[in-house]
């Protein structure tokens, strides 16, 4: 299904720009950039929307920052005005090719996610190894610092094969130059518009497996797919043949210190879990980065943080194998009722 002229109208409608916005501010009205914006809500809404109109929008440079989340990570972020016309685009283009990804894609999706990857991984290991009696294999591969890699005349290809109107596709353009890593390459981190282009990018790696391999059993979240079989060397042969795909197809590599193929048995490693017999334990390195950051917000007596970082904490645990774990945590920090209430 080719995408008509009238989504520009739609996308740059007042209409669909006050609805972004409602959507957008959502917990952010404490920032000043936010406030500041929001002061001459209307004038700035109705500048933007004849920008848009007349062909006069160009998209502003980013502020980087670094994050630990755990590794470190450059993020790039968009004024206001960008920002609200991300949400804008992603709110009309979104729902078209959401229904083009294959089920097993659970990133930057609506009912997806990394719970939902992790119980299919599960419930796709329970039926190869028919319910833990027959070998399962899997083989998990991750993309060579894809966001950096993402070329941009693959992208805007990509977005053509659905996109006919040349003012949306001018739009999209501009959008995705508006940031390099190196000469024509890069998606920031911070754009919201860059998880749609993330999942368009790699729909192909997807097509591609589910088509062209005849792969029954994969999945992926974001830039780590998987592969399941009970046959090891079928896992291996995709290994080459998509490393040879990303390479010719999408400019991409994959990562070579981050292949795995291992044995259910031994442990899969997805999504922050890792699946066993019957069961599901919370990924070691997480673990022992929760208790490491408690620590340090109690010996600083961050009680404020500690509030609002526990119950997230809670949350990742109680999705497998880790009631010691939780009852740790819990009496660590003193955790009394919800909301949690820390003794000082």
């Amino acid at each position: 299904m080719k995408i008509a002229k009238e989504y520009y109208r739609n996308i740059i409608s007042l209409e669909n720009l006050l609805e972004a916005w409602q959507e957008f501010v959502v917990g952010k009205r404490h920032r000043k950039d936010v406030q500041q914006f929001e002061r001459d809500l209307m004038d700035n809404i109705i500048k933007l929307h004849k920008d848009l109109e007349l062909g006069g929008y160009r998209h502003s440079a980013y502020s980087p920052f670094k994050i630990s989340d755990p590794k470190p990570r450059n993020i790039h972020k968009a004024k206001v005005r960008d920002r609200l016309l991300h949400k804008a685009i992603y709110r009309v283009l979104y729902p078209i090719w959401d229904k083009n990804f294959i089920y097993d894609s659970y990133s930057c999706r609506n009912n997806k996610g990394t719970h939902k990857a992790f119980i299919r991984l599960q419930e796709l290991t329970r039926r190869i190894s028919r319910n833990y009696t027959q070998p399962c294999f899997a083989l998990k591969l991750d993309i060579r610092k894809f966001f950096d890699s993402v070329d941009h005349k693959v992208l805007i290809d990509l977005l053509k094969e659905k996109i006919e109107d040349e003012k949306l596709i001018g739009l999209l353009w501009d959008i995705i130059n508006s940031f390099e890593h190196s000469p024509g390459k890069g998606m920031p981190l911070g754009n919201l518009t860059s998880q749609l282009f993330a999942n368009v990018y790699l729909d192909p790696l997807d097509k591609f497996a589910k088509h062209k391999l005849k792969a029954k059993y994969y999945l992926r979240y974001a830039d780590d797919f998987i592969f399941l079989s009970d046959n090891p060397d079928i896992l291996l042969g995709y290994l080459v043949e998509v490393n040879q795909f990303l390479k010719t197809n999408l400019k991409l590599n994959v990562h070579p210190n981050k292949i795995h193929l291992r044995k259910f048995n031994w442990g899969i490693d997805y999504v922050g879990y890792v699946a066993l017999h019957r069961y599901s334990i919370p990924r070691r390195k997480t673990v022992k980065r929760i208790f490491k950051k408690v620590a340090r917000l109690l010996r600083e007596n961050d009680y404020e943080e500690l509030t609002n970082a526990v119950p997230s904490y809670l949350g990742y645990l109680q999705h497998a194998s880790s009631y010691r774990l939780r009852c740790r945590l819990e009496e660590l920090v003193g955790y009394a009722t919800n909301p949690l209430e820390v003794k000082k």
